[in-house]
């Protein structure tokens, strides 16, 4: 089932993109897949996943962990950072997100951890999820 991955990264990375409270807070188009080349001030990107066959005797479900980074660039700070992941918390906590072939049965945040990046020494915010889908 992990054919969930990419369509439940596409709707989170729309949904977000669509809040207008994170956009406020970060600017558009700060959303990635990866990361983002010489980029400054707040974005986000999307971390590790880890996925989980969650079927049942009559459905075919998946159980991932995701994880989404704030990054703080040169001209943001930890409390910027940590105001963003509030907002993305915010934000996909009930959301009525559907992924394209899937059913998103529950969206849960996990945690949040604030650290330093060891290279840049710039700080990040990684959120983790819960979420579970059954394909359709």
């Amino acid at each position: 089932m992990s054919d969930a991955i990419l369509p439940l990264r596409r709707v989170v990375q729309a949904h977000l993109s669509a809040d207008a409270g994170l956009t406020a807070l970060i600017g558009a188009g700060r959303i990635h897949d990866e990361p983002p080349r010489g980029a400054s001030g707040l974005y986000v990107v999307h971390g590790e996943v880890t996925a989980e066959d969650w079927s049942t005797g009559s459905d075919r479900g998946c159980e991932q962990k995701l994880s989404l980074v704030v990054w703080a660039g040169e001209s943001a700070s930890s409390r910027k950072a940590l105001e963003a992941a509030a907002r993305i918390v915010a934000s996909l906590e009930g959301a009525a997100l559907a992924p394209e072939g899937h059913r998103l049965v529950n969206l849960t945040w996990l945690s949040s951890k604030l650290a330093r990046d060891p290279k840049t020494h710039l700080p990040t915010v990684t959120l983790t999820f819960r979420a579970v889908t059954e394909a359709l």
